[in-house]
């Protein structure tokens, strides 16, 4: 009886399992089938065998050649249904970190373009890189400061940044923001109150009625010394007057300065040069979906904001995936020390709201990016270009972490509703779409052709 007692003590449960075993069988499993994987894809297997003894434990599905001096063992019967197995070829081809799922946890090679569509993209961003540069004038930069009500600007960030400092104190933490941030903020707030003026169909000069677009026309001399690429059509609605309206769409930011009017384009475009003027670094992010918007440095915080003046939004980077569910593919950021993919950054979970990047292999991509910023960086300091590298890591691994937390939301999602909590940024109401911003996205979501749409290309 003592003894029955002692093994019905000491007996395991039927459905008890070891969760710590189980976790390092699984990963054991894990590196296994990587490692198989690997031997597959990089060719064929060195024919020196490794002087391990054969009893230690070795990956399943990796044979190696039998040593001289044995027997090789005898075919496999039929009853086992086993295949002989193809001979690997003498020279595979070079799987790619892009295009072989078990390659992508390598690093991406830096690699330049050569087919014409790589070329294309290249010139492209070569192009859109020379946006920020353009800010640098003095000359713009003193007429820009003309037009800020500096003394308003600088009362109101006082005052929000006192708040801050306040409110830390009494937690005895760390204000959110710093004083340049509240600069830029207020900077915000009064270009789209009171400074920037949004443009679909602009009305008609003589009666003032709306009008109907005709399409683009080419731009007069004129217009195209003052920057415009491209002139849209409009005619009045008014049958009694039937007058045509041309609006240019114009790069020249000193020409926007005095008409003051326009689309995406024409708002990140104009209010990146504020910022700069205010003192600001400065971003112009490029959006191969049809958007522009503007990243503004934050010393306080040690990172690039997020600010777009079309929608007045702060730092709100999935506004453009969760809040408009819009799906992105690339997101360039070009400043005047080169340029960065900060796709990651907006598009936190790829499965949902990451569009197909096949423009350009990430590995062309990466070999541009670096181009411009060795082209930016050439000229400065070697401690400017050393405390440019710093920030570039430090960017990176930010990234990077974005990546981990869309990854641990899917899988929390993956879970039954009540095991787990979901991150509170998860929970956040995504910001709407303001004023004639909304009528610009509404067209172009229903496909109407409608003249006032702002193309990512032409359209800057």
């Amino acid at each position: 009886m003592a003894d029955s007692r002692h093994h019905s003590r000491r007996a395991p449960a039927p459905n008890a399992y070891d969760a710590t075993e189980l976790s390092k069988e699984f990963e054991q499993l894990m590196r296994t089938k990587r490692f198989n994987r690997l031997q597959e894809n990089t060719g064929p297997r060195s024919r020196t065998r490794s002087p391990t003894p054969s009893s230690h434990m070795s990956p399943p599905r990796v044979s190696y050649p039998p040593h001289p001096s044995r027997t090789p063992p005898p075919p496999p019967t039929a009853a086992f249904h086993h295949h002989p197995p193809s001979p690997l070829p003498s020279q595979p081809p070079m799987p790619s970190c892009s295009s072989n799922p078990a390659l992508k946890g390598l690093p991406i090679m830096p690699s330049p373009p050569q087919d014409p569509a790589s070329l294309k993209f290249r010139n492209l961003l070569q192009v859109l890189s020379v946006t920020p540069t353009k800010y640098e004038n003095p000359g713009l930069l003193d007429e820009a400061l003309a037009l800020i009500p500096l003394d308003r600007l600088y009362s109101e960030a006082e005052e929000e940044s006192q708040i801050m400092q306040a409110q830390a104190a009494s937690v005895g933490g760390k204000p959110e923001w710093g004083y340049q941030d509240c600069v830029i903020k207020a900077l915000l707030r009064w270009f789209k109150r009171s400074f920037f003026q949004w443009v679909n169909n602009p009305p008609c000069s003589r009666c003032f009625m709306p009008t109907i677009g005709q399409g683009r026309t080419p731009p007069m001399p004129d217009e195209t010394a003052r920057g415009a690429t491209q002139v849209e059509l409009y005619r009045c609605s008014e049958p009694t007057c039937g007058a045509y309206e041309r609006f240019p769409r114009y790069s020249d930011v000193w020409q926007l300065l005095q008409t003051r009017r326009g689309r995406v384009g024409e708002w990140a475009n104009c209010f990146s040069m504020f910022c700069r003027a205010v003192g600001g670094r400065v971003r112009w992010v490029w959006n191969s979906e049809d958007h522009v918007w503007t990243e503004v440095y934050s010393e306080h915080q040690r990172r690039w904001v997020h600010v777009d003046a079309c929608e007045e939004a702060w730092d709100q980077p999935r506004l453009y995936t969760e809040g408009w569910n819009k799906k992105i593919s690339y997101c360039i950021a070009f400043s005047i020390d080169g340029a960065t993919d900060v796709t990651r950054r907006y598009v936190r979970s790829p499965a949902r709201h990451g569009a197909p990047r096949t423009r350009v292999s990430e590995e062309v991509l990466l070999w541009v990016i670096h181009e411009i910023r060795r082209m930016r960086r050439e000229t400065i300091s070697p401690s400017d270009r050393k405390r440019l590298i710093k920030e570039d890591e430090r960017e990176e691994r930010e990234l990077r972490a974005y990546t981990v937390a869309g990854l641990a939301a899917e899988i929390n999602g993956l879970l039954p509703s009540g095991s787990t909590n979901r991150r509170p940024e998860d929970q956040k109401v995504p910001a709407s779409i303001q004023d004639g911003a909304m009528e610009w996205l509404n067209a172009r979501q229903r496909g109407s052709g409608h003249s006032g749409s702002d193309r990512s290309r032409d359209g800057r």
